[in-house]
């Protein structure tokens, strides 16, 4: 491990901020570089569910069944992390409930005893929970501070200073930073910052629909999620729900299809008195042409290092530790071995 190894991590969110905490807590010298503010991007339009499952065959399955794990261990060196381990209820879907997991009608009323008509058979997964993104990432912020990172908000990377296959720093309006790694983190942003190097990574901007409410406290008690909704109670009390982006016509605009979802809670859940918009936005997710985190060096370039992903909420933790060890030590991670970007540039 080299102490004191410069280090520029370009963006803000969850995922540069774990990364950054974890490489100053190594004695790295660390720089957060960010377009806007802190949490700005997609971090503060997550649902940020902790959701550790997969139906289909996941490559990234021991990077998954981690992440919880993770998040207690930020919970003891970050008292500010404050996580609502609920666990989330899921029914309705075409796959059967895990055996381990399955409940039945009984232990959903215990669980959930405001549903309507609550289902013969549900799964709860009592470990997982939810977090509040944007105030996460400001005390992952706040920890990589502490051990001596600076961070520069509203400062756009313009292009990167190279040596031969070396990037050896980024350009700003401010002046050049230099860097022995520059780490990517900037979610939808990377593959401008990537192109820039000669190496366009096929990521897509996903759009979801992320909705705010104000509602009657102590309904929801676990997470809810279902064909119907995507629900849960914040920290504040606020009710938090997820939806699908379907298109641009102006009926399924954000603010109408919050609408039409909070119609759906009402008819799912007693004592709903009321029910009042606060918020309806689109993030956009930074998915992977294939669905699998991109993480790793860049093929035939050194000093760069690419940190791009969906969930990147889930994996920010777990993915925010190994990357540093990576980054530090120089020596490959074998749970990160399935994201390695060079799968997108075939020799």
């Amino acid at each position: 491990m080299v102490r004191g190894k410069r280090i520029v991590v370009i963006g803000a969110g969850i995922v540069g901020a774990s990364l950054a905490y974890h490489l100053a807590g190594k004695g790295a010298n660390v720089t957060v570089v960010d377009a806007g503010d802190v949490a700005s991007g997609v971090t503060a339009t997550s649902f940020a569910w902790i959701n550790t499952t997969h139906n289909a065959p996941d490559p990234i399955a021991s990077l998954r069944s981690a992440a919880i794990r993770e998040y207690h261990r930020l919970e003891q060196e970050l008292p500010s992390v404050k996580i609502r381990w609920t666990g989330a209820l899921c029914y309705g879907t075409n796959t059967q409930p895990a055996m381990a997991l399955r409940v039945n009608r009984k232990r959903i009323r215990e669980l959930e005893p405001q549903l309507k008509k609550p289902p013969e058979h549900a799964q709860f997964k009592a470990e997982e929970g939810a977090l509040d993104a944007v105030h996460t990432t400001l005390a992952l912020i706040t920890g990589a501070q502490a051990h001596g990172a600076k961070l520069l908000t509203h400062t756009r990377v313009l292009g990167f200073k190279t040596q031969g296959s070396q990037v050896t720093g980024v350009e700003t309006r401010l002046g050049v930073i230099n860097a022995d790694v520059v780490a990517l983190a900037a979610g939808t942003g990377t593959p401008a910052l990537t192109k820039l190097l000669g190496f366009p990574l096929p990521i897509d901007a996903s759009p979801a629909i992320f909705i705010r409410y104000s509602a009657p406290s102590g309904i929801v008690r676990t997470l809810i999620s279902n064909p119907a909704m995507e629900v849960r109670e914040s920290a504040e009390g606020a009710w938090l729900a997820a939806e699908d982006y379907l298109d641009d016509a102006p009926h399924n605009q954000p603010a109408a299809i919050a609408m039409r979802t909070a119609r759906t809670i009402a008819d799912e859940l007693e004592g709903v008195t009321s029910i009042e918009l606060q918020l309806a936005c689109v993030g956009l997710r930074p998915m992977p042409a294939d669905g699998i985190p991109i993480i790793g060096e860049l093929p035939s370039l050194s000093g760069v290092y690419v940190c791009a992903m969906h969930p990147g909420v889930t994996l920010a933790a777990i993915v925010g530790r190994l990357a540093s060890e990576e980054i530090m030590d120089d020596r490959a991670c074998p749970a990160l071995a399935a994201c390695r970007p060079h799968r997108f540039f075939p020799r």
